[in-house]
Order: C-alpha cells, then sequence, then structure tokens
C-alpha cells in the first residue's frame, strides 16, 4: 500500500495524552540512557553523535534581511534513530529567540516529526515545546536515581522557571527520600510562587534561600536551570561532601572544580563534536585557531576546552548512559563530588514523542492528515 499519512498532535492533544506525567517521563528517559549505553542508537553526522544541524548566523549582518548571530539565536535540525522498542527515526526543529517573548512568543519553538525506520514515512507530527520542557527535566531526574547519595534528603533548585519546575517535579518523582527543596532565583516572587505551588504537587518543605551559598551549603542535590543574562555562580567550596551537581543550564564553575571532581555527562562524544563545530565557527569568524577562554557553545564547553587543554584526561569522563546500563560504575562512595552535565540529545525527544503517539491513539487524540493516497510520480 501506497498510502502515508501522519497524526497531527496539537500542544492540547499532548497535554490529554499525559506530557505532563513526570514518573511516565522518567522512566522513558531512563530506558534511553540504557539504550545509548548498548550504543542501539544513531544521531546526526558521520560520527553519529552530532546534537544537531545548525544554521550558523554570522556575527554581522551580511544582507538586509539575513539574521545574525544572537543570545539564544538558533536554528537546529535534531535527528536520531534510537532501537530497542522504539525502532523509530525523527526529529526535533528548534527555532529559539530571546526577542520571542516581544512577540508574545516563547523563546523556543519546536516540532517533532517521527518517521518509519524502514521507508522513513511520517507517522506522526506534534508540538515539542512541552515534550522537550519534561524530557529536559526529566535527564536529572535519572542522573539523581543513579548518581546521588543514597543519604540525599535535601534538593537545592537554581533558577525557578519551567526547567527547574520540570526538572524538581521529575527529580521528586525519582527520588522518594527528598523531603526538603531549597529554592533560589534572583526574583524573590517567582522563588515564592514556585515554592507555593510545589506544597500544591508534593508533600516537601520548601525554603526560600537569600543566596545561591545558602541554597547549596547544605544540599545533597543541586540543580541548576537558569536560563538568564547572568549564569550564577556555584563555588567548590559552597558544597559539602557527597553532594550532586545537575547543570541543565549554564553557570559558572572555576576550572579547579571540574578537575577536582567526578565527571559525568549525557554524551562526552556529542559534547566534544559540539565544541569542535564550535571551535571552527571561531575560526571562520576571526581566523583565530585555538580553543579560546570565552567558548562558551553550551553547558560542556569548559570541559572541551580542558580536555583540549590537556589538563582533564577525557577516559576520567562517565558517559550516564553506560551507567544505567551497568557498564560503568556511578558514585562510589557518600563522600564524593558528582558534577552532571546534560546538553540535550534528539533520541530524548523522540522516545518520549512516540510514548506520547501512543497514548494518543489509545486516546482516539489528535488529525490524521493525509500526504497522499498514491504518489503522483513513482
Amino acid at each position: 500500500m501506497s498510502k502515508v499519512e501522519f497524526l497531527f498532535l496539537s500542544e492540547e492533544d499532548l497535554v490529554e495524552a499525559g506530557v505532563l506525567d513526570a514518573k511516565k517521563c522518567v522512566d522513558t528517559i531512563e530506558e534511553v540512557f540504557r539504550l545509548l549505553g548498548e550504543k542501539d542508537y544513531i544521531m546526526g553526522g558521520p560520527r553519529e553523535n552530532s546534537h544537531g544541524s545548525q544554521l550558523w548566523f554570522p556575527k554581522e549582518k551580511r544582507t538586509e534581511n539575513m539574521p545574525v548571530a544572537g543570545p539564544d539565536r538558533r536554528f537546529m535540525s535534531m535527528n536520531a534513530y534510537l532501537g530497542g522498542k522504539y525502532n523509530i527515526t525523527g526529529q526535533k526543529w528548534y527555532g529559539s529567540n530571546v526577542a520571542n517573548k516581544e512577540k508574545g512568543l516563547p523563546r523556543s519553538v519546536l516540532m517533532i516529526t517521527l518517521n518509519d525506520a524502514d521507508t522513513g514515512a511520517p507517522f506522526a507530527y506534534m508540538s515539542a515545546n512541552l515534550i522537550s520542557a519534561t524530557r529536559t527535566g526529566a535527564v536529572p531526574a535519572v542522573a539523581t536515581k543513579y548518581l546521588a547519595s543514597k543519604e540525599a534528603h535535601t534538593l537545592a533548585i537554581i533558577g525557578a522557571g519551567v526547567i527547574s519546575w520540570s526538572s524538581t517535579l521529575a527529580i521528586l518523582e525519582a527520588n522518594k527520600n527528598i523531603k526538603q527543596v531549597n529554592i533560589f532565583d534572583i526574583n524573590e516572587q517567582q522563588a515564592e510562587k514556585f515554592s507555593n505551588n510545589l506544597k500544591k504537587e508534593h508533600d516537601v518543605e520548601t525554603v526560600i534561600s537569600s543566596s545561591i551559598e545558602d541554597a547549596v551549603k547544605e544540599a545533597d542535590v543541586i540543580n541548576v536551570a537558569a536560563s538568564g543574562a547572568v549564569r550564577p555562580e556555584i563555588k567548590e567550596e559552597y558544597l559539602k561532601d557527597g553532594s550532586l551537581l545537575l547543570l541543565s543550564g549554564e553557570a559558572n564553575l572555576s576550572d579547579d572544580f571540574i578537575l577536582n571532581n567526578t565527571v559525568v555527562m549525557d554524551n562526552w562524544e556529542m559534547h566534544k563534536e559540539t565544541g569542535e563545530e564550535w571551535e571552527e565557527w571561531e575560526y571562520l569568524q576571526s581566523g583565530t585557531k585555538g580553543v579560546s577562554k570565552d567558548l562558551n557553545y553550551g553547558i560542556g564547553g569548559q570541559v572541551f576546552r580542558l580536555v583540549k587543554e590537556e589538563k582533564l584526561d577525557e577516559k576520567s569522563i562517565t558517559d550516564l548512559g553506560d551507567v544505567v546500563s551497568g557498564k560503568k560504575e556511578g558514585r562510589k562512595d557518600d563522600k564524593e563530588k558528582i558534577v552532571f552535565l546534560a546538553g540535550g540529545m534528539a533520541v530524548e525527544d523522540i522516545s518520549w514523542g512516540y510514548e506520547l503517539y501512543k497514548s494518543a491513539q489509545e486516546k482516539n487524540l489528535g488529525q490524521s492528515l493525509k500526504v497522499w493516497d498514491q504518489p503522483f510520480w513513482s
């Protein structure tokens, strides 16, 4: 049969399908990391680990209408194959611009397409903002499950925005021992709103912290998901022995902080490939070779620079997938400080999208759209 059609799912459809189900999302992302550890996946590029194919806008205007590089201005196709029970291909289209807020739009406008792994035919096309936010929150939750101390009972949240919200709900699902959540945001009203909403969802004590140091100094797990113009500074001396620092957003860490402690990443090969792309872009823009101290392609940029400077042995970096699949040890003892860095992967988006697609089918949600009954040329 040559007929091709796909299911379109709006954001409203996805809410009804269960996109806000933190437990189900955490379970899905945990399975994704197991498959990563088994190497049952492929992402873009010949190295099979590209974060995505990005449009690289110039620093200066080239023509009247061409956009220039700006704060979080990204247009990117993140594509992947994921095996196991999924056996699908797909992509997330990522359009982002800080100036969107002035137009009443979210910073990012995202869509996901799911395709048959054999034929390439699309079978689902869906809104992806909530999918992306919830899967982003589930990643540090899986890291908490495998890397936090068994005695962990206090969580600190730096930045009280959307990603911190999804991360907190997911972490509390993954670690039922957490009884207290410390919240810091430069906007105290935002922190109070976060606290009030959290107490409605979970039976935990919440504390509004007056500073980053105050929030993290007694915390067992610290999640950073801040996206403002000023990156939060986390000093090594703030953290107690045995703590787990989760970076889903930008933060200022000293080089010694990275070098002195255990580094676990969602996918080191992806971060390395991204760093090399940024290194090439900087060279094409300025003619300067080498890794700049200011290199900041994202969360893994500092680790990439330290490896390139031969200060950090990349063999010492552990991938979370290897821990989840049982190939490597996670936490070694209760005094070890661990820094976990995540940059986001298309395999996470398409797996969670697929689970929601199946749920939507069961609930008869969405709109079936026809591509063709038979191709015009074949």
